[in-house]
């Protein structure tokens, strides 16, 4: 923490301490909105692929078959 308040003094800054706890709260809830926000699509996703497996919709099931039986090859 002093190495980055003496890099501000350094620049000629004057460190206010509650300027600097509210813009690291805002970014910490900005990162937070953003692990919520992904993790809500991912959630979206696993519930598209569990629909898709059980309706056979827009799935090859020969190619699963295939990477079942000689896993991934990326060509």
């Amino acid at each position: 923490m002093r190495e980055a308040l003496d890099a501000l003094r350094l620049r000629g800054e004057r460190v206010r301490m509650s300027d600097l706890v509210i813009r690291g709260a805002r970014e910490r809830l900005r990162e937070l909105d953003a692990e919520r926000d992904d993790e809500a699509r991912r959630a979206e996703l696993r519930r598209d692929l569990v629909r898709r497996l059980h309706t056979g919709e827009g799935l090859d099931a020969e190619a699963a078959y295939e990477v079942r039986e000689h896993g991934w090859i990326h060509r």
